[in-house]
């Protein structure tokens, strides 16, 4: 599988663009969302120095047919809300790839996270050009399946390990006690379960958004 995270360049029309853009010190993370045949619904929880005000203004925009505030407190809230014009899960419905959340939009750009094939996500690309939304892409990277990154003795021995607690804090399960449990040698279990917490670490690693080197991004 691709993962791929986009920014998403949002244009006027869609409320939480021209809401984020007169509010650009406010976030916007949509926690929930589905497509309807027409009209959009969702969950978003604000967070903004004068939330009431993105409040109105996310209430009075054209483009929001119903909402309902269901929390909040000094700095935030959460709404949901039904828009006549939720363009990023058209660009998903038609391309058949699933947006993953939240989704993040500050100051008109939403940042995405999406993961499948390539052929989708060329697919959504190419939705995102019919629609008008000008994107681009943060990073791309492959994706494998936990399967397929350790051997099947390897993924049992680490299973087996989070059960009888090895890995809990503090441990209640001790190295000894888990090779006892499943009938290895205490030097073959320790190498075999070092060999898949070196792989299992690696790709958590490698799954990590990149990192900008400081200096560059400075020039």
């Amino acid at each position: 599988m691709t993962q791929a995270r986009l920014v998403v360049d949002l244009p006027d029309g869609p409320w939480v663009a021209d809401v984020s853009r007169e509010f650009p010190a406010a976030t916007f993370q949509v926690i929930a969302a589905l497509p309807g045949d027409g009209p959009g619904f969702a969950l978003v929880w604000i967070t903004a120095p004068d939330v009431g005000a993105v409040l109105d203004a996310m209430e009075s925009h054209p483009s929001v047919t119903d909402m309902s505030v269901m929390g909040r407190a000094d700095h935030e809230a959460t709404v949901q809300f039904e828009t006549s014009a939720p363009m990023l899960l058209i660009a998903a419905k038609r391309s058949g790839i699933p947006i993953e959340m939240p989704v993040e939009i500050e100051n008109g750009d939403a940042t995405i996270d999406v993961t499948g094939a390539h052929d989708r996500l060329s697919e959504l690309g190419r939705q995102f050009d019919e629609l008008g939304l000008d994107f681009r892409v943060k990073y791309i990277q492959e994706r494998l399946q936990a399967s397929q990154l350790l051997t099947e003795t390897q993924q049992d021995l680490l299973l087996r390990a989070v059960e009888e607690g090895y890995y809990d804090t503090p441990r209640t399960c001790s190295l000894t006690e888990l090779a006892d449990r499943v009938d290895l040698a205490k030097s073959t279990c320790s190498e075999t379960l070092h060999r898949a917490e070196e792989v299992v670490v690696k790709q958590f690693v490698e799954d990590l958004p990149p990192q900008v080197d400081a200096d560059a991004a400075a020039q």
